[in-house]
């Protein structure tokens, strides 16, 4: 019995162990990933930290790469919309909300593949309904503002100067884009219990607009 219990730890800490690289890292193509098309681990495949490209590449038109992730979005929820749609050195990044404006997930496209994927980090951990973990049977912390005070003192230390310009609320979490004049970047900040989570896969901003 504990030979047993021994192997299926090893093989759930395997499993949690690919699925963190692969949410990181890019690696399952444009169809669905490991968790199959209920949760975020579906169509992972973007640029991830590994971005080897010819010299000769060039980024995908902007109205390319929002076709294709609204059409990855409506797979997932049929009345999607994208909204606030950015563009990185790295990747283009969106938010999909529902016909009411209310965050679902975040997506992100290869700016020169177009391969579109889950955005990693919070939105595959921290999504209570679209993430890996699934509900959490549990009272949110932290609101909105109450998040974004979180975020503007973290920022004190990580950005001396920087402020939140954006916001957007998310099941389980809140993204938060920041600067000290323009976006320099975003994070995250979980709604039960305040961490923060920088996403540092996007690369410099180069402009954006809402939908």
């Amino acid at each position: 019995m504990k030979r047993t219990g021994l192997v299926l730890g090893l093989t759930a800490l395997g499993l949690l162990g690919l699925a963190l690289t692969q949410g990181m890292m890019g690696g399952y193509g444009p169809g669905y990933g490991m968790m199959g098309p209920g949760m975020m681990g579906m169509g992972m495949g973007g640029m991830g930290m590994m971005a080897v490209y010819p010299p000769e590449a060039k980024p995908i038109p902007e109205e390319v790469a929002k076709a294709r992730m609204e059409a990855y979005a409506k797979r997932l929820y049929p009345g999607a919309r994208l909204k606030d749609f950015m563009a990185f050195s790295q990747n283009y990044y969106v938010q999909v909300v529902d016909e009411r404006g209310q965050g679902l997930f975040e997506l992100i496209a290869d700016r020169y593949t177009g391969v579109v994927s889950p955005e990693p980090g919070p939105n595959m951990m921290w999504n209570t309904r679209y993430g890996m973990h699934g509900p959490i049977q549990a009272p949110v912390r932290y609101g909105l503002e109450e998040a974004k005070k979180l975020a503007e003192a973290f920022l004190k230390g990580f950005l001396p100067g920087a402020r939140v310009i954006e916001e957007g609320a998310f099941p389980g979490y809140y993204t938060f884009d920041f600067g000290r004049k323009e976006v320099e970047g975003m994070l995250s900040v979980n709604a039960y219990t305040g961490e923060v989570w920088v996403h540092t896969w996007h690369g410099p901003f180069l402009g954006g607009h809402e939908e």
